[in-house]
């Protein structure tokens, strides 16, 4: 190695040390926390994480979109929390669930949400409980106070109720009767059934600003007194309504990457396919050098100037010739045994043959072509 290959070598060591100093002085190495979007049960179940806080509190719960009580019996001592809307449970199923909690079950149930309610079609589950509701009432907030914690609001978006008279005096009621109860639980046998104006608080997925609405203290507080009939006796049932965006609404947000170009591709074909806008007259005729087309041309010119005699002469001495090629006897005759010996070989009568080979009258447009065709036809009889 020479002199020149050892400073050029040393130099790059400098220059790498050197910006190696300056990132390792100006740069910092920090964690930063970024929140994904949720996937698969997160993005689905509302009640998912409040699935994993009762599991982690030891609490056995299951989570799922209907009820099925054929294939997840329920337990005498088991809770159901159903947040899905009431008018969507059958009069069967809610048949099935009084008679259990009759039994000793405890049943959280919402009311419906925000909205026209047909006074018509009564709710099976709710009207059997006694529950009826006002006609036209927009909902309020109600005060919620935890020790230590700041003053809170709730069922700000719920749909309070009444209680008939034939309802089951409440254990705990939350509300009055001439402005509506948000909250009651509702002795039925050896159970209770609470009813509660909303569940938004148990959700861990109602609406961006309330994603995590779950994580607040007076939530926990909230759930904690819902659950409280038969927790860590049984079972907690959560079932919900999986609210999932439409399949063409996914791939228009999430898929604009694949069918973005493909509708440019799309376009640009029709483009290049559709008919373009142009000038109302045709194009003009391009020259044409087809031999054909000239000696069609060259004959109608000659014909229509009364030149009719010489083309047929070119066509009969055209067949003449090709008779003395084929057969010297005949060409070789004139007259009438020519016109007899062509008649035997080409079964027509004399007098055709004698007509075909005779120059047609000027004008006689009938006759010319008569005479031309018969002369063509026995040429390529030859």
């Amino acid at each position: 190695m020479n002199l020149r290959t050892g400073l050029a070598t040393a130099l790059v060591v400098l220059l790498l040390a050197g910006l190696g100093y300056w990132w390792w002085r100006t740069h910092e190495r920090v964690e930063e926390w970024i929140d994904l979007p949720r996937s698969g049960e997160a993005a689905s179940n509302p009640l998912y994480v409040l699935k994993l806080a009762l599991k982690k509190d030891g609490v056995k719960a299951l989570s799922r979109q209907r009820l099925q009580a054929d294939r997840y019996p329920l337990g005498a001592r088991d809770t159901v929390l159903l947040l899905r809307d009431p008018r969507q449970l059958s009069g069967a199923d809610a048949e099935r669930l009084l008679a259990w909690v009759h039994g000793g079950g405890h049943l959280i149930v919402r009311t419906p949400p925000p909205g026209e309610l047909s006074a018509a079609t009564p709710i099976p589950l709710l009207h059997e409980l006694g529950v009826k509701f006002f006609p036209q009432r927009e909902s309020d907030c109600v005060a919620m106070y935890v020790e230590r914690q700041d003053s809170h609001v709730e069922f700000c978006q719920g749909r309070r109720f009444l209680l008939m008279e034939r309802a089951a005096t409440p254990l705990r009621a939350w509300g009055e009767d001439d402005s509506g109860y948000v909250f009651a639980r509702l002795p039925q046998g050896r159970g209770s059934v609470d009813v509660v104006a909303d569940l938004d608080f148990a959700a861990n997925a109602a609406g961006k600003e309330r994603a995590e609405a779950i994580k607040d203290v007076p939530h926990i507080a909230l759930l904690r007194q819902l659950l409280a009939p038969n927790y860590r006796a049984g079972t907690v049932h959560l079932i919900y309504a999986a609210d999932m965006p439409s399949l063409w609404m996914t791939l228009l947000l999430r898929s604009w990457m694949a069918w973005g170009p493909l509708l440019l591709a799309l376009l640009l074909w029709l483009w290049r396919r559709a008919q373009r806008f142009g000038p109302q007259l045709p194009s003009p005729v391009s020259e044409r050098r087809s031999l054909l087309e000239h000696v069609f041309a060259s004959g109608e010119h000659a014909y229509r100037y009364g030149y009719g005699h010489l083309l047929h002469a070119a066509v009969r001495n055209a067949f003449l010739y090709r008779l003395r090629r084929r057969d010297p006897q005949a060409a070789a005759l004139d007259g009438e045994p020519q016109a007899a010996l062509l008649a035997e070989r080409f079964k027509l009568s004399p007098a055709e043959i004698r007509e075909a080979l005779a120059t047609p009258v000027a004008r006689d447009h009938a006759a010319f072509r008569s005479r031309i065709a018969t002369l063509i036809r026995l040429r390529n009889s030859l």
